[in-house]
Formats: C-alpha cells, structure tokens, sequence
C-alpha cells in the first residue's frame, strides 16, 4: 500500500515537473514579437457604444 502510495506522488512530482519545463520552454521561445507602434486608446462615440 505504501509502495503505492509512494509511486503515485513520484508519478505526479515528475508531471509537475514536466508541465513547468514545458511552460517556461514555451516562455522563453515564444512569438511574442514586436508590439504595435500605432494605434492605442480612443474615445468612442455615442453610436459606438451600443
């Protein structure tokens, strides 16, 4: 029972484990890009706002 035990927290340490390399390989090699230049926040009109 305790082998058992034992085997399924391993099991479920090395998924976290796994999911966070995962994530920050995802992170650092990501597409993020440039982000625009142009453009922004404008004021809207009352025809827009419904």
């Amino acid at each position: 029972m305790a082998a058992g035990l034992i085997a399924l927290i391993r099991r479920t340490i090395v998924a976290v484990v796994v999911g966070m390399a995962v994530a920050a390989v995802l992170r650092v090699r990501g597409r993020g890009g440039v982000p625009p230049q142009t453009g922004g926040w404008r004021e809207l009109r009352d025809d827009e706002l419904a």
